[in-house]
């Protein structure tokens, strides 16, 4: 089902172009579904999958349909599929950039023997910054998977691991080298990697901090918890509260009838007045 303020106009202006070799009609609903692709990648990647297979039985010939396959496969864990779209992408449009996800995708299937083949195919040398990061982490995974820890350290020893940038691979980078330190039991290391990862990614995705502190013997706070516990604590103090106004009122309404009958014996009633006592201070 497509959602009703999708028009299909959202979509890249590329893959755009691309759908002009379809009627017009095909053309729009191969758009919808794409773009519903893209809105459903990062919290419901099997429902973008869905998506982007739909547009793929309309417009199977297009690499811009066949790339969106690829990548929701891939991010829904359907690795197979997704090998067989990325291929498929290397060979229509000679996207080259698909290489560190097709070596992560042989990784989840156990094989990693062919996804280091993958990481010494010739078109490496021509990949962005990102995606040569993204598959010397992916190289050094499977390093360790083979039980080659020292190995996958050194792949990672690399000069970019100091690199003064914002770029979102580096406290990935810098996480990669810490975890494999800490496997291979240098903890010290580890830790001041660990950091320095942490130190790097600003929105905590890495989970370089929680390392950190588990290293240090320390307990992570999460402080979003906390504010949500203090906020239901709150929420519940404040409906206790309301219970006991509504609760007082009730008695004051049932006490209405006796006012008149002791309004003139308190008249004459003397007037005390009661000692306030001290609070008990707490311990």
């Amino acid at each position: 089902m497509i959602p009703a303020d999708i028009t299909g106009g959202e979509l890249d202006r590329g893959v755009k172009a691309e759908l002009r070799s379809l009627p017009r009609s095909l053309a729009d609903l191969v758009a919808q579904h794409l773009v519903a692709s893209g809105r459903f990648l990062d919290d419901e990647p099997e429902l973008a999958y869905q998506h982007a297979r739909t547009a793929r039985r309309l417009a199977a010939r297009l690499g811009g349909v066949r790339e969106a396959v690829a990548i929701t496969a891939y991010l829904a864990e359907h690795y197979d599929e997704a090998l067989t779209e990325f291929r498929a992408v290397r060979r229509m449009t000679g996207n080259h950039e698909v290489l560190a996800m097709m070596a992560d995708c042989e990784r989840a299937l156990g094989r990693p023997e062919k996804a280091l083949a993958l990481a010494q195919d010739k078109h490496v040398r021509d990949l962005s910054e990102p995606t040569q990061i993204e598959l010397l982490i992916v190289t050094a995974g499977a390093r360790r998977d083979m039980g080659q820890t020292a190995a996958a350290i050194q792949v990672l020893e690399v000069p970019e691991l100091t690199k003064r940038t914002r770029a979102e691979w580096l406290p990935r980078l810098r996480y990669a080298y810490a975890d494999a330190l800490a496997a291979a039991d240098r903890t010290e290391e580890a830790l001041v990697w660990f950091h320095r990862a942490a130190g790097a990614d600003a929105d905590g995705s890495t989970g370089a901090a929680e390392r950190a502190a588990e290293l240090e013997g320390l307990e992570f706070t999460d402080l979003d918890e906390d504010l949500e516990d203090e906020e239901v604590e709150e929420v519940e103090q404040t409906d206790d509260t309301a219970t006991v106004v509504e609760v007082d009122e009730v008695d004051d309404e049932d006490n209405f009838g006796d006012l008149d009958e002791t309004d003139d014996a308190e008249d004459e009633a003397p007037e005390v007045v009661a000692e306030e006592k001290p609070e008990k201070s707490e311990q």
